[in-house]
């Protein structure tokens, strides 16, 4: 057997590798001449019956131990000419549309005052959320998160705060799902430092609590420390002002609530343990939402909901999208669709400037690739 040469075989590759670009180049050029004649004929840039007959036609060419990478290989070139045909014929997704208009139409500034939809009662986080988005908001409080969308949804208010993510305790899953039967737009989210507190009527010692109130997220967030009391009862409230309350107007004297510090100047209670969750570094992440799409100066995260084929590769094309475009993908979440067995809604939160051209390029090339897309909005996160 001959002696092989690395430094040879290295440079075939490289020369190799050179006519692969060549062609490449040769291959857009021809793109941009298909862009013509579809100009001129009105014919869609996108064809899924050429696209699927030739990435069929690249895996049949080669062995069999390659033909998945040879359709990825083709795929990537199909989706790169499409893009160029849309740029060069200057057609964009009605995602893309949207965006270009909210830009176009960009407010001043975010709203100082307004009024605003929160679930709860006052002292939740909700409403210590809303305060560090506006500096005079009207809040009107609902009994739950439906009664937040629609409050926003029927124009009873302009804006309304929900919490979506914990560092602790993940995603708040009824607001996922409500997000899929609700027409709205984010414009706004912050992220909120949560501190945790055993707060009980005044007189209350702590080794005489026998049960507990709180929202469910927050039990979760403090399950280490709730373990740790024997006995204990733990029930679930609607929101932990709402709990700080129900003990402040119940005449037992074994009861407390998990809630923030504010809520027991609020409600007359005692701080009986204060930094109970189980992770000091705890914080919450908050929607603002509202009916209207409204882009609003320095937005550089995007959030949207998209459903892909149940076919192999369908959500990779998706992710493909912002790795070629070097876009940050910083939250994906999937939910299963009410009614649709075994089908899922990905939700994507991305890190670009809206106005940047490169997220003008995915707005305008997600929609090939995904059987439903919704664009829920551009904003600016307050840390």
């Amino acid at each position: 057997m001959p002696e092989l040469d690395l430094a040879e075989i290295r440079s075939r590759i490289d020369r190799i590798d050179t006519q692969i670009t060549d062609l490449f180049l040769q291959r857009m050029e021809a793109a941009a001449d298909v862009a013509e004649y579809k100009r001129a004929t009105g014919k869609p840039v996108f064809d899924r019956s050429r696209e699927r007959d030739n990435v069929a036609r690249a895996a049949a060419r080669v062995p069999d131990s390659l033909a998945s990478y040879a359709s990825v290989i083709e795929s990537v070139l199909m989706e790169a000419s499409r893009e160029a045909q849309y740029q060069r014929l200057g057609t964009k997704s009605a995602q893309a549309h949207s965006v270009e208009l909210a830009l176009g139409q960009q407010p001043a500034l975010f709203p100082q005052q307004a009024y605003v939809a929160c679930q709860g009662v006052e002292g939740a986080y909700q409403q210590i959320a809303c305060d560090r988005m506006f500096k005079r908001p009207q809040i009107s409080y609902f009994s739950s998160f439906e009664g937040v969308f629609r409050a926003v949804e029927e124009g009873f208010c302009d804006f309304g705060v929900l919490p979506i993510e914990n560092s602790t305790a993940g995603s708040v899953n009824r607001v996922y799902d409500l997000m899929m039967r609700h027409d709205f737009h984010i414009v706004r989210s912050c992220r909120l430092k949560v501190d945790h507190c055993l707060l009980v009527r005044p007189g209350t010692r702590l080794e005489d609590v026998k049960v507990v109130y709180s929202h469910e997220q927050a039990i979760s967030q403090c399950s280490d420390y709730l373990s740790s009391i024997e006995g204990l009862r733990v029930h679930v409230c609607e929101n932990t002002a709402i709990a700080s309350q129900r003990v402040a107007q119940s005449d037992q004297r074994d009861v407390a609530a998990i809630a923030s510090r504010s809520c027991a100047d609020l409600y007359g209670l005692e701080i009986a343990a204060q930094s109970i969750q189980d992770q000091k570094n705890n914080y919450t992440r908050f929607a603002c939402i509202a009916k209207d799409l409204a882009i609003y100066p320095g937005a550089d995260r995007t959030s949207l909901m998209a459903v892909v084929s149940n076919e192999p590769g369908s959500l990779y094309k998706v992710l493909a999208r912002f790795y070629a475009l070097d876009i940050n993908l910083i939250k994906l979440e999937s939910r299963p669709i009410p009614d649709r067995d075994f089908e899922f809604m990905f939700y994507f939160d991305v890190e670009c400037p809206a106005a940047a051209p490169e997220f003008q390029t995915l707005m305008n090339s997600l929609a090939d690739v995904c059987e439903e897309l919704r664009y829920l909005g551009s904003y600016t996160e307050l840390v």
